[in-house]
C-alpha cells in the first residue's frame, strides 16, 4: 500500500496534463493492439502476458514492502526478458502485418472500372459455385506481394472471368483443390498451395483445408479470400485472418468493392459486415 502512495505522491509533482496525455497514449496503444488481435490466437496470448506482467509487478510491489526478495526480483527481471523474446516469436504474423499496414500508402487501390468489374466477375463465378456445391478458394491480393505462393501453382496471367473461374473450379480437373489468385484484373496463377493456419484457429468450428488456407494466407498478408464450401455451398471470406461466413452474394460484393478500392483494413471490413 505504501508503494501506491509513494507512487501517487510523486504523479501529484507532474502536471496533471502530462500525466493525462502519457495515460491517454497508453491507452491508446494498448487498446489499438488488443483491437488489432481479436479474434486470432495472439489476442489471448496478449491478454495473458499482461496478465503475468500485471500480477508480478503487483505483488512484488505488496511483498517487498515488507521483505526483500532480491533472487526473486532478479528472476522476474529475467523472465520479463523471456517473455519478450518469446512474444516476438509468437507474435510474428501479426507484427509481420502491423508492419505492412504501417507501410501503406494512402491512396485508391486500383481504377474503379476495373475493381468494378473484377469485383462483379468473381461474385458471379463465386454465387454459381456455390449453388453447385463446388468447393473453390479465390485470393485476391492486395499491397503485399504473393510471388513467393504463385510460384507454387500454375501460371496463367489471364484476364478474369467467371467463366474462367468456374472451369478451374470444376470438379476433376487438375486446379481444382487449390487456390486462384487474383492481381488486378488478372487470373495470376491457379493451383497456387496456401499455408494452413492450425485447427484451433476459430474458436467451437471444424474447418476445412479451404478455410483454414483462407485463414492462414490472410494471417500473414493484407489479401482477402473468398471461399466456397464443397460439402454446404457456403461463402466465407476471410481477411486478416478473421473468417466471416454465410454471405450471400450482396455481401461478398460489399466485401470485396471495400477491399479492394480503398485503403481500410480486412479487419474493418470483416467486422462491418
Amino acid at each position: 500500500m505504501q508503494t501506491l502512495i509513494d507512487y501517487f505522491r510523486r504523479v501529484s509533482n507532474y502536471d496533471w496534463w502530462v500525466v493525462a496525455i502519457e495515460l491517454f497514449l497508453i491507452g491508446v496503444v494498448v487498446y489499438w493492439a488488443i483491437d488489432f488481435l481479436e479474434g486470432t490466437r495472439g489476442e489471448r496470448l496478449f491478454r495473458g502476458v499482461l496478465l503475468l506482467l500485471f500480477a508480478g509487478v503487483l505483488i512484488l510491489n505488496l511483498i517487498s514492502e515488507r521483505y526483500r526478495f532480491e533472487r526473486l526480483e532478479y528472476l522476474y527481471k529475467g523472465f520479463l526478458v523471456g517473455v519478450l523474446i518469446i512474444a516476438v516469436a509468437a507474435f510474428q504474423p501479426e507484427i509481420r502485418r502491423a508492419l505492412m499496414r504501417l507501410g501503406q500508402p494512402t491512396f485508391l487501390i486500383g481504377n474503379s472500372r476495373q475493381v468494378i468489374r473484377t469485383v462483379e466477375e468473381i461474385v458471379g463465378a463465386v454465387t454459381e459455385l456455390a449453388a453447385s456445391k463446388t468447393g473453390a478458394i479465390i485470393v485476391v491480393e492486395r499491397r503485399v506481394a504473393l510471388g513467393e505462393f504463385v510460384e507454387t501453382g500454375v501460371r496463367l496471367d489471364s484476364s478474369i472471368s467467371a467463366e474462367l473461374l468456374k472451369t478451374i473450379f470444376y470438379p476433376g480437373t487438375a486446379l481444382h483443390d487449390m487456390a486462384a489468385v487474383i492481381r488486378g484484373d488478372k487470373i495470376v496463377a491457379a493451383g497456387v498451395q496456401l499455408p494452413l493456419a492450425e485447427p484451433g484457429s476459430v474458436d467451437g468450428v471444424q474447418l476445412g483445408s479451404r478455410h483454414r488456407a483462407a485463414i492462414g494466407i490472410t494471417a500473414g498478408s493484407d489479401a482477402i479470400c473468398v471461399v466456397v464450401s464443397e460439402e454446404t455451398g457456403v461463402i466465407s471470406v476471410a481477411g486478416d485472418g478473421k473468417l466471416t461466413r454465410n454471405l450471400n452474394a450482396e455481401q461478398l460484393r460489399e466485401i470485396l468493392s471495400s477491399s479492394m478500392s480503398t485503403t481500410s483494413s480486412t479487419g474493418r471490413i470483416m467486422k462491418k459486415s
